[in-house]
């Protein structure tokens, strides 16, 4: 299972970084239900998915959750303190899935702003459930040294029917990119733009962030078991190409950006996550999955 990378690529190098975590709080409510593996069209046909394909995984696709019980919720006792607002919302249902973030009140152009996403891929629980969490209880304290734009879940659709992608077979994780710009030498290069990652952009370009406001983005990432037994089966489906098992790496590391890597500041945070899970630490060079521009810190 590749290791996530940071989602927005106009903001700076080197000031952003993805989280990664699979059992850092034992809570039932952060724990991604196992959904094990479902219909995948032309599985095996080694011929991309068309309209037709994508439409069938579409509609067999079920419900698990809901994304306002879970998350809208939740939201609105946070208004009290914070600027709770709508930042767009996804076509196929407006009144199902709008978008939300949430932001320091007392927004100054003279404080570092941090920027935290989290359900970017709507599967991975706990980067949403955490940064709610966040909210709830640590952020006060640190809004009064910065400004804080908090966008729980990016991709709605996905959380509720626990999927990596969103309602149109399409990983929001690699749509923030709306120029297409291609990289030589990235492992990857970006997918057209959705919905979900159009609707974000715009929300930033509203309050200044693509020009390099933001100091710091922190966005929230999960391995899941079902990478192996859905996802990746599906990406190789859908891509025409066949499918080659692997694992599933277990427990937290960071992805940081090779060009400004500032390796010490990721150890210290993996040092601080290990106090609260378990196992080793370990600092490592980009592994094959990764872009040539990171280098991942893990505590596994």
């Amino acid at each position: 299972a590749a290791p996530p990378t940071s989602a927005f690529a106009d903001l700076p190098p080197g000031r952003c970084f993805s989280a990664t975590m699979r059992t850092l709080v034992s809570t039932a409510a952060l724990t991604t239900a196992a959904v094990g593996r479902s219909t995948i069209p032309s599985a095996g046909a080694l011929k991309p998915w068309g309209a037709s394909e994508r439409d069938e995984w579409r509609t067999s696709r079920k419900v698990v959750r809901s994304y306002r019980e879970e998350v809208l919720t939740k939201l609105e006792p946070l208004a009290e303190r914070w600027e709770v607002e709508k930042y767009g919302a996804l076509s196929q249902d407006p009144e199902r899935f709008p978008l939300y973030s949430v932001r320091s009140r007392r927004w100054e152009a003279s404080r570092p702003s941090v920027l935290i996403t989290g359900g970017v891929h709507g599967y991975e629980t706990s980067g949403v459930q955490g940064a709610l969490l966040f909210l709830q209880s640590a952020a006060a304290a640190y809004s009064e040294s910065f400004n804080l734009l908090v966008v729980p879940c990016v991709s709605p659709w996905g959380y509720e029917t626990i999927q990596r992608w969103n309602a149109q077979a399409v990983d929001p994780n690699r749509s923030f990119n709306p120029r297409g710009e291609v990289v030589a030498g990235r492992s990857f290069n970006p997918e057209a733009a959705t919905e979900e990652s159009a609707a974000l952009l715009s929300h930033l370009e509203a309050l200044g962030g693509r020009d390099g406001r933001f100091l710091c983005h922190i966005d929230l990432h999960e391995t899941t078991d079902t990478d192996e037994s859905e996802f990746r089966p599906a990406k190789a489906a859908r891509d025409g190409v066949a499918f080659e098992p692997g694992t599933i790496p277990d427990g937290f590391y960071l992805v940081a950006d090779v060009t400004n890597p500032r390796l010490e500041w990721h150890a210290a945070i993996v040092d601080a996550v290990r106090r609260r899970a378990h196992a080793r630490a370990e600092v490592r060079a980009a592994p094959r999955h990764t872009s040539s521009r990171e280098q991942v810190v893990t505590h596994q």
